[in-house]
């Protein structure tokens, strides 16, 4: 078995994550392959549904605010 290292992981969540895998009666490494395959799965799902789903919004609204923001941006104050 290899030992990894997971950089940036903070005390609690690693505490949690072996919590998690107790509680499931898991291995933490099987645990892990699950999760990522998980994230991987409804990642790819999320952003379909962002960049090919129904607009909430018509063309002209985008572009009225747009517009509006782009008038807000040039005030004052606005930027430093």
């Amino acid at each position: 078995m290899d030992v990894k290292t997971i950089k940036g992981v903070s005390e609690n969540k690693w505490r949690t994550f072996k919590a998690l895998a107790a509680e499931k009666n898991m291995l933490m490494g099987n645990l892990f392959e699950v999760m990522v395959d998980d994230y991987s799965k409804h990642a790819d799902s999320f952003w379909e549904k962002i960049l090919n789903g129904e607009k909430i919004l018509s063309d002209k609204e985008a572009e009225d605010i747009s517009n509006i923001s782009k008038s807000l941006r040039k005030e004052r104050g606005f930027r430093l």
